[in-house]
């Protein structure tokens, strides 16, 4: 079937790449404009797939669709070059073109955007894809292909292989190995990414891969500790602590650390309110499956017996199976698991540090890089260490900071390529230089 879909998206490339961009710049409009038309169910499916709240289900579909918006609006803005010729007989030309059929691979924890933020580049580049949705969540995947459909994409243009947990090692193989694929774009672990890099090396195929991150979150004396927490609570536990970009490691200065912790737990106790996805009051829902909540555990459990505090928090809720208590600790160190790898689920660990110089290389020990925030009211220091900080995304003062404007994606092994912004269409065209001699 994955082959298949591969041969399906190969035959459809001519026409769709011959489309005038106007016209391939309409149809996603129009998919952009159906997805909004559509918002409640769209977020619905979300919240059944994978439990996020509503609210926030609601708000990824408001940002998915904003990526069919955002490339509906860049496809007609590929522009090529004229370079002056070193003879006078000649011109020199540069094209940009599709790259042809690329294969999309995404994950559960968001299933929307992780999807407009590839195909709306691709599409408007004038490649055709093959969606490979995780196996947790491929429903959000299927609606957005009846609303493709709908929205005149031809058939061929946008397929979704889903699969079954068994299966998805075997589909992406195919996807990465198939000569007649040309881009691989992944959203996913690192180790993972890895395993898909060495399947494509062997066709030399085109890869971008938004990997696994591990992002400090520091808040120096001179931060406003209010907004702090505030960015704090925003960034750790959206989706339960379930995103690439949510921080993994708290770095708090001496000064105001005790501050910091105290406003912290009153917020979380205050604000956050594990349940049922679909109930209003509901901030907090289940972790993905039973693995991830083992992880969160293993994790609290390491730091504890290494001499943690649990200020909030640390077990399962007590409305059981995968729910889980958004957690705090204190008195971390740079030696337990859960600042040495990612967590991703609802805990924050707080590590105490005293100086500048010190928090940027706690920050800069990870092998991964994909986003940093940090808090400051220092206009000298912000500019040191957004500078200095090893990753490919800063929030300064900022908890949110994903748009579909803004370039995405890590340094180190958090990945390769960026997405979204005017730089995503990049990821998925080839650059054709003409020479026309003989003038």
């Amino acid at each position: 079937e994955a082959r298949a879909a591969v041969r399906a998206a190969h035959e459809a490339g001519a026409a769709w790449g011959r489309l005038p961009a106007k016209e391939r710049s309409a149809r996603l409009r129009r998919w952009y404009e159906l997805m909004m038309e559509n918002k409640e169910e769209l977020a619905r499916i979300i919240t059944a797939e994978n439990g996020k709240p509503l609210k926030e289900a609601q708000g990824e579909i408001t940002y998915s669709a904003s990526f069919l918006e955002w490339f509906a609006e860049e496809a007609r803005r590929i522009y090529g070059d004229v370079i002056p010729a070193s003879a006078k007989d000649r011109r020199v030309l540069v094209l940009k073109q599709p790259v042809g059929v690329a294969a999309i691979i995404t994950p559960w924890n968001f299933p929307s955007a992780m999807i407009t933020r590839k195909v709306g580049a691709a599409l408007a580049a004038g490649c055709t894809v093959v969606v490979k949705p995780a196996e947790d969540t491929p429903l959000s995947a299927l609606a957005l292909g009846e609303l493709a459909n709908q929205a005149g994409i031809p058939a061929g243009v946008y397929n979704v292989v889903p699969c079954s947990r068994q299966q998805t090692a075997a589909v992406g193989e195919v996807l990465c190995t198939d000569p007649l694929v040309s881009k691989i774009s992944f959203t996913g672990s690192t180790a993972t990414g890895k395993i898909l890099l060495k399947h494509a090396a062997g066709t030399v195929k085109r890869v971008s891969m938004e990997l696994g991150g591990h992002a400090p979150f520091i808040v120096f004396d001179s931060a406003n500790v209010d907004r702090a927490v505030a960015g704090a609570l925003a960034s750790k536990y959206r989706n339960s602590g379930q995103t690439c970009v949510c921080t993994n490691r708290f770095l708090v200065q001496k000064g105001i650390h005790d501050e910091f912790v105290e406003k912290f737990a009153k917020a979380i106790n205050k604000e956050l309110h594990v349940g049922n996805g679909f109930d209003a009051k509901t901030t907090q829902g289940p972790l993905i499956n039973e693995k991830a909540v083992e992880k969160v555990e293993k994790h609290i459990k390491d730091a504890v017996s290494q001499g943690a505090s649990v200020v909030t928090g640390g077990k399962r809720h007590s409305l059981g199976k995968n729910f889980f208590e958004p957690t705090l600790l204190t008195n971390v160190t740079t030696k337990m698991l859960c600042t040495q790898e990612e967590t991703f689920g609802p805990l924050a660990p707080v590590i105490r540090f005293e100086t500048e110089a010190e928090a940027v290389a706690i920050a800069n020990a990870a092998n991964v890089g994909l986003a940093g925030y940090f808090y400051s009211q220092d206009p000298a220091q912000i500019w040191r260490v957004a500078e200095q900080l090893e990753v490919g995304m800063v929030g300064v003062n900022e908890g949110i900071i994903s748009s579909a404007e803004c370039p995405f994606g890590g340094v180190k092994e958090s990945g390769l390529g960026r997405e979204g912004s005017k730089y995503g269409i990049d990821e998925y065209l080839e650059i054709k230089y003409v020479c026309f001699g003989g003038l």
